[in-house]
């Protein structure tokens, strides 16, 4: 496993989701899950960790209000969200990267006016599903969540929190 060499070293990890509760545990609410396993198993985390208030569609009004609330700019940050064209099992970390039509990231690049924020992209999709919107506000069966609880751990060793 490669470690990831985050610059600058993020100070604030903002998991998307969407904050209502018939929405818990679903593909479309990864961020949040990545983001609650970190908080829940790391005993002392680089930087803080937390989930947007907001709904999926509208994080960017989350995002820069945090940032402008700690005073960082888009580069300290890093960004966990599900992502629908990665297979389940499966992540990718990137940087300055487009939305690829995720609408949380569309709402972020809109309102932060950049794309240079840090993202980690947790694959949601199951061969068999061909459109995000088949799947993504279903629950998370049990066999998913233990394969997304190893992806998570490998993402936690990977950037090195």
């Amino acid at each position: 496993m490669r470690k990831m060499k985050i610059n600058p070293a993020p100070k604030l990890l903002i998991g998307l989701g969407n904050p209502d509760k018939k929405y818990e545990n679903t593909y479309h609410n990864v961020g949040f899950l990545f983001t609650d396993y970190l908080t829940k198993n790391l005993t002392s985390p680089k930087f803080e960790t937390l989930n947007s208030n907001t709904f999926m569609n509208t994080s960017g009004s989350f995002v820069v209000k945090e940032l402008k609330k700690r005073g960082l700019k888009p580069e300290e940050i890093i960004i966990a969200h599900d992502d629908s064209d990665i297979l389940l099992g499966k992540y990718k970390i990137s940087f300055g990267r487009n939305s690829a039509g995720h609408k949380g990231i569309d709402s972020v690049i809109k309102i932060l006016k950049t794309k240079d924020f840090w993202r980690i992209r947790i694959g949601v999709r199951k061969p068999a599903h061909l459109k995000a919107g088949d799947f993504v506000l279903k629950k998370i069966t049990t066999t998913d969540k233990k394969t997304l609880e190893k992806v998570f751990e490998e993402i936690e060793k990977e950037i090195s929190l």
